[in-house]
């Protein structure tokens, strides 16, 4: 069985997989402007799921976490929105994923229950972020705009859901931390 850092102590271990997901996240939401960072947010999604299934209990919110603080050295002026954004986003996959029980107890992951979990997850995070966005006059109400993120957000969650089985079927089934 293949162990991920195997000279790592297992916290160890842990920190490193989350800080290296989460600074994938950090440099996708930052090269992407918003609020189109909230339509394609592929990448974002994929790594939360991967860090939720990698991490285990709470893995996805460690993980969204860390790239949120890294976020807010970058953003400082909307920190406790970002990191209120990103707990959030991070609870909901890691409340999905064990609500729609994703994990199967030979280590596989249910592609379909997965997808669910990322759709919802996803689209939750992008309307709510768009309308506190809207409420706090970040942005202005625009109706195609919400159209797009609620359509290309859920439409990224379902993609990232899917990756994310594929990946984690055929490769991380094993992995350890």
């Amino acid at each position: 069985m293949y162990e991920i850092g195997e000279h790592l102590k297992p916290s160890t271990r842990r920190i490193a997989v989350a800080t290296l997901l989460s600074v994938v996240i950090f440099l996708t939401k930052t090269i992407v402007p918003s609020p189109i960072d909230k339509m394609f947010i592929v990448a974002q999604a994929l790594l939360l799921a991967l860090g939720s299934l990698l991490l285990r209990r709470m893995g996805a919110t460690y993980v969204a976490v860390i790239g949120g603080i890294l976020t807010v050295l970058l953003r400082p002026a909307l920190a406790p929105f970002t990191l209120s954004f990103a707990f959030l986003y991070g609870l909901f996959v890691d409340s999905f994923f064990l609500i729609f029980k994703v994990n199967t107890d030979e280590g596989m992951v249910k592609t379909g229950r997965l997808v669910v979990s990322m759709t919802l997850s996803t689209g939750l995070i992008g309307i709510i972020s768009y309308y506190a966005s809207v409420l706090l006059e970040l942005l202005p109400r625009n109706l195609v705009l919400e159209v797009s993120i609620l359509a290309f957000g859920t439409f990224s969650g379902a993609i990232a859901g899917y990756l994310t089985s594929t990946i984690w079927n055929k490769y991380l089934k094993n992995a350890k931390l």
